[in-house]
């Protein structure tokens, strides 16, 4: 699993069948330090994630584990909306704090 921010949403109104319904979002990736990464990745939204929300995303098979996607062409999925995330004695993201 790796940690993203959610920075967009893609829309495809053309797309393989069984992806009919599936909302993909543009993740901007998140090291362990909590800063953003220039890179980027396209996965499907299997939780209800929005924009600027921070997001684990699974990669590979393992986001074809989700139920439902077993039989679909994915390679990444987001998995989770993160509350918090802290190391040590010290937080690096509150969803809360996030719009304050």
């Amino acid at each position: 699993m790796q940690i993203a921010r959610v920075c967009g949403t893609v829309v495809s109104t053309q797309k393989e069948p069984s992806l009919t319904g599936t909302k993909f979002l543009l993740l901007q990736l998140v090291d362990q330090e909590g800063e953003l990464l220039p890179e980027y990745e396209v996965a499907a939204d299997t939780v209800g994630a929005g924009i600027d929300e921070w997001v684990l995303f699974s990669r590979g098979s393992a986001a074809r584990q989700v139920l439902g996607s077993e039989k679909r062409p994915l390679d990444a999925a987001v998995i989770a909306i993160i509350d918090t995330i802290s190391a040590g004695n010290r937080l690096i993201y509150s969803k809360r704090d996030q719009y304050r």
